[in-house]
């Protein structure tokens, strides 16, 4: 790959420009207000935005993403602002990439190109560099073309296109061999971590997991929960990538695995949805999930149709919620009173991650969540089941009455517990019934 196509964080200061189409086709979002929303990512990326442009059109232009019109506008833009990367607010093909640095003469990256630079600045862990790395690989393979053109020039005329070609195939050969060894690597971290996850469920721990809108709290949320800062937490967006897991307690005895995930943002690239699937299981394993959102975004509604649309993706959009409104330090007080923003959400809590405002409130709700999630038991076991007799007693709601031989066990847990105890009494019932035919009498 030629890395003068891509966004060198480690340079100077980036002049950027800002283009954006509005074709009307995503309610509640105009094309000025995800323009606002670019800007926070041009700068978590290290840019300065020194102006930006948008058009009303029916649909993008397949050449030039804007009309050819405001596209010569974009060319006269850079003589009054002196920008040095152009990016767009969507998703660019080659084609009109290419059409794009032709007419302006700077370098332009698309809105998912942005976002992979940003996860591949902020990526801490080998799990977390090994997504990225797939995610950009997937996205920088259809774009090959565009990224060796600088081949045709090193000559000119006939007998000149045999070498660029040649190297054009050789680099999708090499980077197709990359993608499948990074794929093996991303499938080995989900193979530990599923053995991580039969880990936990041994200790049968109800395990939630916190998903949201980047920059909504999540993993200041986690840090209140469990007392300290276990999960970066930064005002910025996509400030945490790798996922961190801790137990959490929930009052009356209860405990928790709760593990922070990686954010959703709008327009979030599939190569990331699908590079980091790994990570994101973790939202499918959960028993359930706690949606943070910023109760203080103008958008907050906006973002959690967002949120769904991925957890949809994955497979996790009915999965028992707990939706928690975040930021209340932020809200007049008429909202603290009760009136939430959007629609009523039925199990909604409003808290403050930062000041500790609800968060006892958030944590009986989830409490009363997983709770009623669990099933009911009447089994007996032989008291030769007392290990799993004292998980009983640990992590359920239950009554025993002690008998001649065994132990009836009556009341609520989790469905994995509530399994494993019936397994026992089965065992334990086809034993008696074996004792009572071998007994002649």
């Amino acid at each position: 790959m030629c890395p003068s196509h891509l966004v060198d964080l480690s340079r100077p200061v980036e002049k950027a420009f800002l283009v954006a189409v509005d074709t009307g086709e995503d309610p509640g979002w105009t094309a000025e207000e995800s323009l606002a929303e670019l800007t926070s990512l041009a700068d978590t990326a290290g840019a300065e935005v020194v102006g930006a442009e948008w058009q009303n059109r029916r649909h993008v232009d397949p050449n030039w993403y804007v009309g050819h019109g405001k596209a010569e506008e974009l060319l006269a833009a850079r003589s009054e602002t002196g920008y040095d990367v152009l990016i767009a607010d969507d998703e660019l093909s080659p084609a009109q990439l290419k059409a794009l640095e032709g007419l302006v003469g700077v370098k332009v990256i698309d809105r998912s190109r942005l976002i992979l630079d940003i996860f591949a600045l902020h990526a801490r862990t080998h799990e977390g560099r090994l997504q990225v790395e797939l995610a950009q690989l997937e996205y920088q393979l259809p774009r090959l073309t565009r990224l060796w053109t600088h081949l045709s020039r090193t000559g000119g005329g006939i007998g000149t296109r045999g070498p660029g070609e040649t190297q054009l195939e050789t680099d999708r050969r090499v980077i197709r061999e990359r993608i499948k060894r990074m794929k093996e690597r991303v499938d080995q971290v989900r193979q530990q971590r599923q053995t991580a996850a039969r880990g936990r469920d041994r200790r049968l721990l109800p395990t939630v997991a916190i998903v949201g809108y980047t920059n909504a709290g999540k993993s200041t949320l986690l840090n209140a929960l469990v007392g300290s800062d276990v999960a970066l937490a930064e005002d910025r967006l996509f400030a945490t990538l790798d996922p961190t897991s801790r137990q959490v307690r929930l009052g009356e005895g209860q405990v928790a695995i709760v593990t922070d995930t990686v954010g959703f943002i709008h327009k979030l690239p599939h190569q990331l949805v699908d590079a980091f699937r790994a990570t994101l299981e973790e939202v499918t394993r959960a028993d359930a999930l706690i949606e943070v959102v910023d109760a203080f975004d103008a958008h907050a509604v906006e973002h959690r149709a967002t949120v769904q649309t991925v957890l949809d993706e994955l497979g996790a959009g009915d999965k028992p919620r707990l939706v928690a409104y975040n930021k209340a330090d932020l809200v007049e007080r008429a909202a603290r009173d009760g009136d939430l923003p959007g629609p009523a959400v039925a199990g909604a809590v409003l808290i403050s991650a930062l000041s500790g405002y609800g968060l006892e409130t958030l944590r009986a709700a989830l409490s009363a969540l997983l709770a009623s999630l669990w099933v009911d038991v009447d089994v007996a076991v032989p008291y030769a089941a007392g290990e799993l007799l004292a998980r009983v007693r640990e992590r359920g709601t239950v009554g025993l009455d002690y008998r001649a031989r065994d132990v009836r066990v009556r009341g609520r847990m989790a469905p994995v517990l509530a399994g494993e105890l019936e397994a026992a009494g089965r065992r334990w019932a086809e034993t008696l019934r074996a004792e009572t035919a071998s007994d002649p009498e």
